[in-house]
């Protein structure tokens, strides 16, 4: 079959004999609906038939490309591709998504991979089971071993270990409000109770009265399984280890349907009584809520009417996620009357919990790195601690745990590096620093390119990068900022924005699937050309999705990426030396030039013009260099390299430019006479 594909994909060759590290010239789209066979064939001639077979069997573990390494310090360079399996439908298309994907470009998130919770948001896990959407049906019919979407996940971690990839997961400190995970384990998270528009009670005691409205809704319902044997009281029942308690509760994994009807069915026994768990929280000061509603229409609200929340007093940062619960990490104060955390008490069963969960999932499938949903949370109104204990965060307890037996394991931090105090209380630096993140994300992929904001942003980035623990990630796109909302970011200098992302070798890059083919748009386009659309799923309203993803048919901006990351998979290889600042982004925000080189034998110079709108005159580039040193423009990601056929100037210590286009970014090569 690989044969037979290699008329239609030009790159396959080259690619099947080592050449290339992916098939050039292959599009996500044309990648994802590859057969199955096809891929197959693929695999088996690229890795060998042994192996293949080995990576195809659940129950074998191909080792991580990372194995020999003692720590998470890879990450602070990594360069990550982040995908929302939704968007390419399952699981075994992370292979074929891949071949579009170059080795420079090694790392892989995974967007949440549980089974979701209301709307369907990847966020809100239902449960600890693994979304049964991503099951492929076509991979089961070729190889019918593989006939559960764990067993499929499995195998297909183990074919990117085997290609040389690294596979990362989420970390949530959350799930869906009304989780399996939630109703089994009542204690673990906090309760309110509710009677028309008035919070009633929020006590430290509420998760009692939920179990004990739980036990009688399982009287009434009986055991979920046939041979069920009902507890004689709620102490009972969840004195059970969970697996036993979510049987008599749910029923069997493989009975979605069944498992969802009764989940609903305890939901609204809870809620007919005014019982909810209390919805997650962003921003200071995260405590104390209310009912979001006006004056007048509380005075006419039915008592069982489903109602939102907001904070009394809100930050300018601050939010509430209805559809979702945090854990519950700590006791409070004077049974929650003031809604007031006593973090001197750590509610260490839930910690265990949390950790525990979360390092199976590794140790099942795997992973080499987290990204940590939410990172940026830091409740503590004094700030950041001079000293973290085991409880200070739930994401080092989790790194903590998983470090024991996978000490390569990395931390990715979801924080984007806002002023103190707006999303966390204190400075998120600190917090990072203390909570032992190996990267964060940042905001750069929140800025238009070249703008004073982006300018500064980078340069604040950069003082970090060499200050602090952790590395802030120059990020092109996320997968939640590919919405209507955020167009403006994307119209023009995508190809400078990869091009750092991958040249600025002292930091790690952080790219949405579909970025690299993702069409301009001036006016929104049609909801299906949005990943961020494919976070949750709404069949009505604004932000509803009719069918698949559709990746953008930007062929111009798929080619000069493609151009982008060939020049980066040659040139990467040879430049293992730190970067050198020529001219680093302006910390006023007003000079669009950037440039940097490697310290010691500097043997390229990669210069940009961040102004998207503007074209520079007589750059200016100050340079350090043996005499007689010739400067030649052997790139241009604008593809303008005719305009310099002739080797650049350099008087006094300055190299000149005569011109750079809006938004391009060449590549310079140092030769000697």
């Amino acid at each position: 079959m690989s044969r037979e594909l290699n008329s239609d994909l030009p790159g396959l060759a080259a690619y099947l004999n080592g050449k290339s590290s992916y098939i050039e010239g292959l599009t996500p789209a044309d990648a994802i609906s590859l057969p199955v066979a096809a891929t197959l064939n693929v695999l088996k001639e690229k890795l060998g038939s042994e192996v293949f077979e080995k990576a195809l069997d659940p129950a074998f573990t191909q080792p991580s490309p990372l194995e020999h390494l003692n720590d998470g310090s890879w990450m602070r360079t990594a360069n990550m591709v982040g995908i929302n399996v939704r968007t390419i439908g399952h699981f075994w298309n992370l292979v074929n998504y891949l071949f579009t994907v170059p080795a420079c470009q090694q790392a892989i998130h995974l967007l949440p991979i549980w089974e979701p919770g209301v709307v369907a948001s990847l966020y809100g896990m239902a449960s600890w089971h693994i979304n049964r959407e991503f099951f492929c049906q076509e991979l089961s019919e070729a190889l019918p071993r593989l006939d559960t979407v764990e067993k499929q996940l499995k195998v297909t971690v183990n074919l990117l270990h085997a290609l040389g990839r690294v596979v990362g997961m989420d970390v949530i400190p959350h799930t869906d409000r009304y989780s399996e995970i939630v109703l089994a384990n009542p204690s673990y998270f906090e309760w309110l109770e509710r009677k028309g528009a008035a919070i009633t009670s929020h006590s430290d005691q509420l998760f009692k009265r939920a179990e004990v409205l739980i036990y009688q809704q399982l009287t009434e319902l009986g055991p979920a399984l046939p041979d069920g044997v009902l507890p004689a009281s709620a102490r009972e029942l969840f004195n059970l280890p969970e697996p036993a308690r979510c049987l008599l509760l749910f029923g069997e994994i493989k009975d979605d349907f069944a498992r969802n009807q009764r989940r609903s069915l305890f939901i609204q026994s809870l809620h007919e009584q005014g019982l909810e768990p209390v919805p997650a929280t962003m921003g200071p000061p995260y405590r104390g809520l209310e009912v979001d509603i006006d004056e007048e229409d509380a005075k006419i609200i039915e008592e069982d009417t489903w109602l939102d929340y907001r904070i009394i007093n809100p930050g300018p940062m601050s939010r509430v996620f209805g559809p979702l619960t945090r854990y519950k990490l700590y006791a409070n104060k004077n049974d929650n009357l003031d809604w007031e955390v006593d973090f001197e008490h750590p509610t260490v069963e839930v910690w265990e919990y949390v950790c525990r969960q979360y390092a199976a999932v590794q140790q099942n499938f795997y992973f080499d790195f987290m990204r940590g949903d939410m990172s940026h949370v830091q409740m503590r109104a004094a700030g950041v601690p001079e000293v973290a204990d085991d409880y200070y965060d739930i994401h080092r307890a989790v790194l903590h745990a998983i470090r024991q037996y996978t000490p390569w394991f990395g931390y990715f931090a979801e924080t984007f590096l806002a002023p103190p105090g707006s999303m966390a209380y204190g400075s998120e630096e600190d917090h990072l620093d203390l909570s032992e993140a190996d990267a964060t994300l940042g905001d750069l992929q929140s800025m238009v390119l070249g703008e004073a904001e982006f300018l500064q942003n980078f340069r604040l980035y950069l003082d970090l990068l060499h200050t602090r623990g952790f590395a802030p990630c120059f990020t092109l796109m996320t997968g939640d900022k590919d919405d209507p909302r955020f167009d403006k970011f994307y119209l023009s200098g995508n190809e400078a924005r990869l091009f750092m992302g991958l040249f600025l070798t002292d930091m790690p890059s952080y790219m949405g699937l579909g970025f690299e083919c993702r069409d301009p748009h001036p006016e929104p386009a049609p909801n299906e050309h949005y990943t961020k659309l494919y976070v949750f799923r709404m069949e009505e309203g604004p932000k509803a999705t009719q069918g698949a993803y559709v990746f953008g048919s930007n062929l111009s901006l798929f080619q000069r990426v493609t151009r982008i990351r060939n020049q980066a998979e040659r040139l990467l290889p040879m430049i293992t030396r730190a970067i050198a600042w020529l001219t680093p982004p302006d910390a006023t925000g007003s000079r669009p030039i950037i440039a940097w080189t490697q310290q010691e034998n500097s043997s390229h110079i990669f210069v940009v013009n961040a102004n998207v709108h503007a074209p520079a005159q007589q750059v200016k580039i100050p340079v350090y260099a043996a005499p007689g040193t010739q400067f030649m423009v052997i790139f241009s990601a604008l593809e303008h390299e005719l305009e310099y056929i002739e080797p650049l100037h350099c008087h006094n210590g300055l190299l000149q430019i005569p011109h750079l286009a809006a938004s391009d970014a060449l590549i310079i090569e140092l030769r000697n006479k």
